[in-house]
Order: C-alpha cells, then sequence, then structure tokens
C-alpha cells in the first residue's frame, strides 16, 4: 500500500485578519503635556486674609478657627475619613505612603457643579441638587 501525502493548497486572496488590518488608521502618538497651573498655590496666610476680607471677622478672630479647622481637617484625612464639606466638595483618600519626613495622600476630590440650577423639593423648599 502507498502512501498518499496531501499537500496544502496555498491560498490565493489574503486572508480577513490582514485585509482588515489594511483598512485601520496609522497608529498615533501621544504626548503627555504637564498640568497647566492657573495660579500659584495658596498658602495658610493668603488664606487667612481671604477669609478675613469676604467674612469682615478680625483676624485676631478669623486665624485661630481657621487654623483648627485645617487642623481637624488634617487629622481626619490622617484617619483615613472621607470628607464631604461643600462647596469645596467630597474628598476622598485614595491611598496613603509614608515617606521619609512626610505621609504622602492620594485624593480625589469631587466638587459639585456651581453653575448647576437649583432643585426643588416637594415641598417646595430649593436643594442643591448633589444632596
Amino acid at each position: 500500500m502507498a502512501k498518499t501525502t496531501t499537500q496544502s493548497r496555498a491560498k490565493s486572496s489574503p486572508s480577513k485578519a490582514a485585509a482588515v488590518a489594511s483598512k485601520k488608521a496609522p497608529p498615533v502618538v501621544v504626548t503627555e503635556t504637564a498640568p497647566v497651573l492657573s495660579a500659584p498655590e495658596l498658602k495658610k496666610v493668603e488664606l487667612i486674609d481671604a477669609v478675613v476680607e469676604r467674612s469682615g471677622v478680625k483676624k485676631k478672630f478669623a486665624k485661630p478657627a481657621i487654623e483648627a479647622a485645617l487642623a481637624i481637617l488634617g487629622e481626619s484625612l490622617a484617619e483615613g475619613r472621607d470628607l464631604n464639606l461643600r462647596p469645596l466638595g467630597k474628598v476622598k483618600v485614595q491611598r496613603t505612603k509614608e515617606v521619609a519626613n512626610a505621609i504622602v495622600m492620594t485624593t480625589r476630590i469631587r466638587r459639585p457643579n456651581m453653575e448647576a440650577a437649583p432643585v426643588e423639593a416637594e415641598d417646595g423648599e430649593i436643594v442643591d441638587a448633589a444632596e
């Protein structure tokens, strides 16, 4: 009995994958850009001055209150607590990392859209849409 071998026929047309690949757009190279800062960072002295100007409270009364509030916020974040402080927004701690002289926290801040129209509750009272 003689052995017969079958040979695979070479395809005369290109495969479907090659046809689809030839129709795809060329790859686009995306370059990363640095974020644009709109203003320099806000220092505590500037914050105190802005609060005094906006509220009309004397600086000697505003400074201890602001420093106490900042201390409480820092302690709360160190404990891993989320903050929900309108109009600042909701601050959520994503992860923390201890380095030589500090604790680095990666947070996510979700601010409400202040331009959104107010929503009217069932009793006729106007409330924020995010509440």
